[in-house]
């Protein structure tokens, strides 16, 4: 079979390597996750008797990260005859190949049950070769010590076992950095990779990136040249991904958050709450798009019009198009201190005022992607003179942030909400 691959000839070592442990580290939009999945596929293909298990420390990130990496992977190569050479099975997440029976399955390591699951992984043919840590740095050193006991005994003549990390080096502290960086170890294949090498990356997405290394060099540093650092004055600890209900009778009440933006994200979230607690139930985040081309996305979204959609107010003329669309817009008052980020910030947090706190909790669907990543990096920003927080949030990649913060905007005034 010949296939036409795109790929970037930067991930070309490790590609080739048959080192027990890849460890990539990468800047966002590096291209380090992309290849990873294109690679496992025409490896699974070439060699019977291997098998990936790909992995997220929870496993129900997997749909929206490996999940959908790896069959991504499988159209572009194959487009609408996928089917011919793959067999795709959503529930349980596994994918496998019809010509060798070699298969790909999904898992997490959150607690003591998924861990003792992994321990008992077998596969119709062949053995587990492979594992693919996808977001590295939320694993564990003893996470890591379980799954590299999984691989173990004799291969066919030219087979060999493989662990691949892909992850962005947020911890100059890491246990990943001490093991794997800091010593040397003939086993062990580190590579570095950042957006500027990326032959497929578009133009806004470099324009974005420059603009984060002039309003915070700090978090450029990690997710602009891929370099290990630490996140201080990260704004939000009081939240995590769950499943989320996507039945909105079953919240208190709904509503929706908007930021307009076009070079920028337009980002949409639809929000729900319950019992004081935040729930993230979808999102829409749409780079160089009109609103004419956003709007079909919410109705395919179905986005509620029978609710309030809280907008940027200083876009009055989009405002006045979505409601022309039947949509409830309405532009957020940024007036006086209660009006202000730090007022929303602090209602997000579940600081309400000073005399009643709510220990508020928001949880986030793991397909709102682009949500989490915002959340994982949004901060305060530094004064370069004296080290400290501002209580200011820094202006870059907070799109969805910010329509997080105008969604809330009906409950975090209405005295209802207080009681």
């Amino acid at each position: 079979m010949n296939i036409n691959i795109k790929a970037n000839p930067g991930f070309k070592e490790v590609d080739r390597s048959k080192k027990r442990y890849i460890v990539m580290k990468g800047s966002a939009g590096s291209g380090k996750s992309v290849d990873t999945a294109q690679n496992y596929i025409l490896r699974l293909m070439q060699d019977k008797g291997r098998n990936l298990v790909a992995m997220r420390k929870s496993d129900i990130t997997n749909r929206d990260s490996t999940f959908a990496e790896l069959t991504g992977s499988l159209y572009k190569i194959f487009g609408d005859k996928v089917d011919n050479y793959w067999k795709i099975n959503r529930s349980p997440l596994s994918l496998t190949c019809k010509h060798n029976g070699n298969q790909i399955i999904f898992r997490g390591m959150n607690d003591d049950r998924q861990r003792e699951k992994l321990k008992s992984i077998t596969f119709p043919r062949g053995k587990l070769t492979d594992v693919w840590l996808e977001e590295a740095t939320e694993f564990t050193q003893a996470d890591l010590e379980i799954i590299d006991d999984r691989l173990r005994g004799e291969l066919p003549q030219g087979q060999f076992y493989q662990i691949r990390m892909t992850f962005n080096p947020v911890n100059k502290n890491h246990w990943i950095k001490k093991v794997f960086f800091d010593r040397y170890d003939p086993d062990v294949l580190t590579h570095h990779s950042t957006y500027l090498g990326n032959r497929f990356i578009d133009a806004a997405y470099h324009r974005r990136m420059e603009r984060r290394k002039e309003v915070d060099p700090e978090g450029y540093q990690i997710y602009g040249l891929g370099e290990w650092g630490e996140i201080g004055g990260l704004i939000l600890h009081n939240w995590e991904v769950a499943e989320v209900s996507q039945n909105l009778n079953d919240y208190d009440d709904i509503a929706i958050g908007q930021d307009f933006g076009f070079n920028h994200a337009n980002a949409i979230l639809l929000l729900g709450i319950k019992d004081d607690n935040i729930y993230i139930i979808d999102e829409i985040y749409e780079h160089e798009k009109e609103t004419a081309e956003i709007i079909p996305l919410a109705i395919k979204h179905a986005i509620p019009t029978n609710k309030i959609m809280w907008c940027d107010s200083a876009e009055p003329d989009r405002i006045k198009t979505w409601k022309g669309a039947g949509y409830r817009a309405k532009g957020v008052n940024k007036g006086g201190s209660n009006g202000s980020v730090k007022a929303q910030i602090d209602w997000l947090k579940g600081v309400t005022d000073k005399s009643h706190t709510v220990r508020r909790r928001i949880y986030v669907a793991p397909h709102c992607v682009n949500t989490i990543k915002e959340l994982q990096q949004w901060k305060w920003k530094k004064d370069e003179k004296t080290g400290e927080y501002l209580d200011e949030p820094v202006p870059v990649m907070d799109d969805a942030m910010a329509a997080l913060r105008y969604g809330i905007e009906g409950w975090r005034k209405s005295r209802s909400w207080l009681i």
